[in-house]
């Protein structure tokens, strides 16, 4: 195991404690978290990997409240927020977690402006046009917010879904494999403009990636396998990531074969 401890520089934003998250019972239960501890800085850009079926993608739902734990504690902005009703959560969501999807999932009827608005529009809140603005400036998107979806690249389209999901100005945003629809060239654009969003404005991304080369744009990179925390690297490279998920390949498969 490697390097589970990493120094506490900035506050916590969000905390997992003895995390569990087991589906279905008995001799058929799949053990999707065994037990997790892990602690995300505000104000980095933290990136989670793993095969398929590691767990990286239900913690991250977990972590978001969108899929109840089995037991344990996840404390977000001084609350447990497994102690929480729909209603509770579904407040929490809308105005302290952003969501970006590897979907877009845009308006298509809607300009790049109105979608970036849109959840703002949808709480019937007035937008701080001096952030907007911010965003629009550091996400380059200043001559495309009269165009429909269908008018932008796949880069420019989750450009504005990262503007939409920094709209509220969250706490807390959650990535799920934002470049998986994307070219190696979009993929670099939008990486280097979560990892702006991070350095300008001080954003805490949490991102779920397969893609080693997508981790080396974090600050940290956290490995999981059957459920558990196998590998926490700070300052991660695409080397040293694509040569930690190759070795827990090859252990799963050892153990398969036993």
């Amino acid at each position: 195991m490697e390097g589970l401890v990493t120094p506490t520089i900035n506050p916590t934003a969000i905390e997992a404690i003895d995390l569990v998250k087991d589906y279905g019972q008995g001799d058929t239960a799949v053990h999707a978290l065994r037990g997790v501890n892990v602690r995300f800085e505000q104000g980095r850009f933290t990136a989670i990997m793993g095969p398929s079926g590691s767990g990286k993608s239900t913690l991250m739902h977990t972590l978001a409240g969108l899929d109840s734990a089995t037991s344990g504690r996840i404390v977000f902005d001084g609350a447990d927020i497994t102690k929480m009703n729909d209603n509770q959560l579904t407040l929490l969501r809308r105005h302290k977690i952003g969501f970006i999807f590897q979907s877009f999932n845009l308006l298509p009827m809607f300009s790049a402006e109105q979608n970036i608005l849109m959840p703002l529009t949808l709480a019937n809140e007035r937008p701080d046009r001096r952030w907007f603005d911010q965003l629009v400036r550091t996400l380059g998107l200043g001559e495309r917010l009269n165009h429909r979806p269908n008018e932008l690249s796949g880069g420019q389209q989750q450009r504005v879904a990262i503007a939409r999901a920094l709209i509220t100005k969250p706490a807390l945003v959650f990535a799920d494999e934002p470049t998986g629809n994307l070219d190696s060239v979009s993929s670099a654009e939008v990486l280097s403009f979560l990892k702006q969003s991070v350095r300008e404005l001080g954003q805490t991304i949490i991102m779920v990636t397969h893609d080693a080369v997508a981790a080396s744009y974090a600050d940290r990179a956290i490995v999981f396998a059957d459920g558990n925390i196998v590998a926490d690297v700070p300052n991660p490279t695409a080397e040293r990531m694509s040569d930690l998920l190759m070795a827990e390949r090859e252990r799963a498969t050892r153990a398969a074969i036993r």
